[in-house]
């Protein structure tokens, strides 16, 4: 298995569930930043931080005795964060059904040297066509989270000097 991906798997107990038996989704959010952490550590050999989370989708319920099985797979690396999907499938163990998919969500995971500053990583190596439409989706994520910062820092600076244009002029003289 490449070092960016990651697998992980639990069974549901009831200690994870409500008393009718759903789990939790903090549960499984959990277990999805955890399996992220893993996969972006493996990735970068370094300390990492959640920095965001975006498009967690519930697809279907989770109930105990469930086998829940978390995949982590790098898709996008910026300089210092890397864009981590996350696909969670879940199995009720009592049946012959197949696995099927519960939960989905990317974690930007970022890198932090040994004095807790961002770091470089290496860039991603894009193998497949379904690797390279994965990472140029991530690109436009990335992107579009950036100017979106850029421009609610813009929105507060204007707001801010509109406040202190207003607090300091003078009164009209009548």
């Amino acid at each position: 298995m490449e070092q960016s991906t990651t697998v992980t798997g639990s069974v549901m107990m009831p200690s994870q569930a409500n008393p009718n038996g759903n789990v939790f989704g903090g549960e499984i959010m959990k277990m999805m930043d955890s399996v992220a952490y893993a996969c972006s550590v493996r990735y970068a050999h370094s300390n990492v931080v959640t920095a965001r989370v975006d498009e967690l989708e519930f697809h279907k319920p989770i109930f105990i005795g469930d086998l829940v099985t978390c995949t982590a797979k790098v898709v996008f690396v910026g300089h210092s964060s890397m864009e981590v999907f996350v696909n969670v499938e879940v199995q009720d163990l009592e049946r012959e059904d197949n696995p099927e998919r519960a939960l989905t969500a990317y974690f930007t995971m970022v890198a932090l040297d040994r004095n807790g500053r961002p770091h470089a990583v290496r860039p991603l190596d894009v193998v497949t066509e379904e690797d390279r439409a994965a990472f140029e989706a991530g690109r436009r994520r990335y992107e579009a989270h950036k100017a979106a910062k850029r421009e609610a820092a813009a929105a507060a600076l204007a707001k801010k000097n509109g406040a202190t244009a207003k607090a300091t002029a003078t009164p009209a003289k009548k």
